[in-house]
């Protein structure tokens, strides 16, 4: 994959960046061969304890993998778009066209052709809802480092209270956390 990107300065910038990210290209044989490329992130998902995918896909979707749920959803932008429907009426019991046209409001996805832009589009999303806003959560108390929580650990077995005590809380940062 490494040699598709030499050559083109943006295609070289995306590849700096998801190696500066530790983003790696995890896609099948299959999946190349029909235009796809997947991208692994160095993020745990919450749930399944599995690492986060991002898709490129040549239709022109970026789309996240579906890691946490049961399927993948669209990170294009959404636009609103109209759609036409016939007008049907009852003529002696049967549905017929009366020739008119119903608009109907929508929203769909705005389809990026090109695969550079892509690929820059995935990796802003990626950026600005994967990694800043797992950065967040650092700062708004909802994450607790795997060193401070094993610290408070090593302490309580250690002075041998572990036993002792079944509901002991730590208060970080005015934040009150249950270790078990």
């Amino acid at each position: 994959m490494k040699t598709i990107y030499k050559g083109d300065s943006r295609y070289e910038k995306i590849y700096e960046q998801m190696q500066l990210l530790s983003i790696q290209d995890v896609s099948t044989p299959r999946q190349v061969k029909n235009g796809t490329i997947v991208w692994r992130l160095p993020i745990l998902s919450d749930k399944r304890n599995t690492y986060l995918e991002y898709a490129s896909f040549a239709s022109g979707y970026v789309r996240n993998q579906g890691v946490d749920c049961h399927s993948n959803w669209q990170c294009n932008k959404r636009i609103p778009s109209d759609a036409y429907y016939p007008e049907y009426e009852f003529i002696d019991g049967e549905q017929v066209k009366t020739g008119k046209y119903l608009k109907w409001q929508t929203r769909t996805c705005e389809l990026i052709p090109n695969e550079i832009d892509r690929l820059e589009y995935m990796m802003k999303y990626v950026i600005k809802n994967e990694f800043i806003k797992r950065a967040n959560y650092v700062q708004e108390g909802k994450f607790v480092p795997k060193w401070q929580y094993d610290n408070v650990r090593e302490a309580v077995i250690e002075h041998g209270i572990d036993n002792q005590v079944k509901d002991l809380q730590v208060i970080i940062d005015g934040h009150k956390y249950k270790v078990i």
